[in-house]
């Protein structure tokens, strides 16, 4: 694997486990009723060491992954003088370094009380989606524009993840359903993640269709060239979750008085069809985004 692959795979390891946990540590904190959330992080605690243990790696990898990427291949990825270069001469190694101090939190929130962690996990995690901003293509701009652009940048990704991560313990919120002594606090989360989601999806596509005009200035419509033909695919992907959000809103919810379990299977479908398309979205992201904008 070259170090450009390497770097893309980490990105996207990354940027995933950082979504995951800002968007679920987020919605149990703020819009799940306090019995019900702590049933589900149980629930999810598995999920988020794991997700935690990715973040952190991936922070200590990528910054060798990116001296060899940036010098001339694996042979400078640990030669001392190349890593102390980038790490304090680059804007690139001023990102790594706040990502660490964002690693740094989310893992020490581990060592807190339990009502305590997600709240620590959820701060971290949001840091370390905030710090992405640092490396983004915002850095090729000047003044007031790069400050603007780096804070839609932020507000992109932290409504995107807070969108996708939440789908995560929605899902157990769903089964809950079934139990008599949570239905009332999963339908009030439901109905909270609902509500919330409209902001969301608003957001992120108000916010994505700035980030392309402060990037390209127009419409991605050149496909031949590689970040336009990705970025148009991504655009296409995001529409079909926002598409899902809507049927899932507008049409299964609906049906849960009329059909309960026909409809709770569906919701779960496409909430799980909805991360499924996400990890896609990230995926793609963590590849244009290291293409020249063009």
């Amino acid at each position: 694997m070259d170090p450009t692959t390497a770097l893309q795979l980490c990105r996207f390891l990354h940027d995933a486990s950082l979504m995951l946990l800002w968007g679920a540590s987020a919605y149990l904190c703020l819009l799940v009723p306090k019995t019900l959330a702590d049933i589900v992080w149980r629930m999810f605690a598995r999920v988020s060491v794991a997700a935690t243990a990715i973040a952190a790696m991936t922070v200590l990898a990528a910054l060798p992954v990116t001296t060899a990427n940036l010098g001339n291949g694996w042979s400078d990825a640990l030669d001392a003088g190349m890593i102390h270069d980038v790490l304090l001469q680059t804007t690139v190694g001023l990102a790594w370094q706040a990502q660490a101090v964002a690693a740094a939190v989310m893992v020490g929130a581990f060592l807190l009380p339990e009502r305590w962690r997600r709240r620590g996990l959820a701060l971290g995690s949001g840091l370390g989606l905030a710090f992405l901003s640092l490396t983004g293509h915002a850095s090729m701009q000047e003044g007031w524009l790069r400050q603007a652009h780096r804070a839609n940048d932020v507000l992109h990704v932290l409504t995107a993840g807070g969108w996708l991560g939440a789908l995560v313990p929605l899902i157990p919120i769903l089964r809950l359903l079934d139990r008599a002594d949570c239905r009332a606090e999963a339908l009030l989360a439901l109905r909270r993640f609902s509500n919330a989601g409209h902001v969301a999806v608003a957001l992120v596509i108000v916010s994505g269709v700035v980030n392309t005009m402060l990037i390209l200035k127009r419409l991605p419509t050149d496909w031949s060239s590689p970040y336009q033909r990705l970025l148009t695919i991504k655009v296409a992907l995001v529409a079909a979750m926002a598409l899902l959000a809507i049927v899932n809103r507008y049409v299964f919810v609906p049906w849960i008085g009329r059909n309960h379990s026909r409809a709770l299977k569906a919701l779960r479908l496409g909430s799980i069809a909805e991360i499924v398309i996400g990890m896609a979205v990230i995926g793609l992201v963590a590849v244009f985004g290291m293409l020249e904008p063009v």
